[in-house]
């Protein structure tokens, strides 16, 4: 094949994916499990082990050494990893390039496209690798965004609100705890579901900053619920959290058995010894008393009475976050007795209004 090998900025290369390009992560399954570009495929050169195989022989003895063990252990592989990126290839209807990256874009992704390219099969690289993919993701977190924060006190269907103004035609909306896979609170995770690490969160939210057009020329701005730093183990990154602090927060006010009922129908289904369990969790901020009494109406199925203490305590803690946000632009909008997808249209109807301030 002597058509010249080609290399791609991040933007182009993800520009590519974005037509339908499939991206081939070539380093070892540890690193892609870790973090990786959202839409890309797993499409290791060496596995675990051999990674830290060469890795040691690299430190130990010299970068030659390394490279002689990483042909010894590429050798007998070459066949089958050529099948497996021509049954790629096939597998698409549009028959585009592969898109290929390591980390720095040196050996491993160099070695893959020549091994696809010696079958006939066409590939592009990223410049850089992923570390270059990481540097650019950073530096457009620090382009600005057009932000509505949707802020309420614990039990106001924040979430389901989100979800409901992604249906408006006109509103676009970014789901962080549907990204963190976390409700942001001691009652978030009680399923045990698996985070992902903050690197790879800042990935899923870069991607669907790009889904959504974030930095074009879209004057309306986009819904995000209101969150700390941290939404359960996951930490947003800093300059997107610096430009939620500085957006308008629009508050919906909610009556208490609004949010009550909320709260019933949410974890209704949870087992009660979960529900127990986070209250023991916050029981030194709560108080024992509390704490207990929450529990024994988690015993007696009494679970209204379980959600009323539960939001003694989250709407201490919601306030003392206000505190640590007083530049912060808040704006009332009454919603109750409404239900999400009500609370949604009136949201909408209330932001255009407000713009036209």
């Amino acid at each position: 094949m002597n058509i010249p090998l080609m290399s791609l900025t991040p933007s182009e290369f993800l520009d590519e994916a974005d037509e339908g390009g499939i991206i081939l992560d070539v380093r070892a399954p540890l690193e892609f499990e870790d973090d990786h570009i959202p839409s890309a495929t797993s499409f290791p050169l060496f596995d675990d082990e051999e990674r830290a195989i060469i890795g040691t022989i690299y430190k130990q003895k010299s970068k030659e050494a390394a490279i002689d063990k990483g042909l010894e252990i590429i050798g007998p592989k070459m066949a089958a990893l050529a099948r497996k990126g021509r049954d790629i290839f096939d597998a698409q209807t549009s028959r585009k390039p592969l898109l290929i990256h390591c980390w720095r874009g040196g050996m491993r992704s160099q070695s893959v496209a020549w091994l696809l390219r010696t079958s006939e099969i066409p590939v592009k690289l990223l410049e850089g690798g992923y570390k270059a993919y990481r540097s650019y993701a950073r530096r457009m977190y620090d382009e600005p965004l057009n932000l509505a924060i949707l802020g309420g006190l614990t039990g106001s269907a924040k979430t389901e609100v989100i979800s409901e103004l992604d249906a408006v035609d006109c509103e676009r909306v970014l789901d962080l705890e549907g990204l963190a896979m976390h409700f942001g609170s001691a009652f978030g995770n009680l399923e045990g579901h698996k985070q992902p690490t903050s690197r790879h969160f800042s990935n899923l939210l870069f991607a669907e900053l790009r889904k959504i057009d974030a930095w074009g020329s879209n004057p309306r701005p986009i819904w995000v619920e209101n969150e700390s730093r941290t939404i359960g183990k996951v930490n947003l990154p800093e300059p997107f959290f610096t430009q939620m602090l500085n957006s308008t927060c629009f508050e919906m006010s909610r009556t208490n058995a609004d949010r009550v009922n909320h709260l019933v129908n949410m974890y209704g289904d949870i087992d009660k010894k979960l529900l127990a369990d986070a209250f023991e969790r916050i029981s030194p901020k709560l108080g024992g008393q509390h704490s207990k009494a929450a529990i024994e109406f988690l015993d007696s199925d009494d679970l209204t009475s379980a959600a009323e203490i539960a939001l003694v305590y989250y709407d201490k803690t919601y306030n003392h976050g206000l505190k640590k946000r007083p530049n912060m632009n808040r704006v009332t909008v009454d919603c109750m007795n409404l239900s999400p997808f009500e609370c949604a249209q009136h949201l909408s109807e209330f932001l255009t209004n407000y713009l036209k301030k």
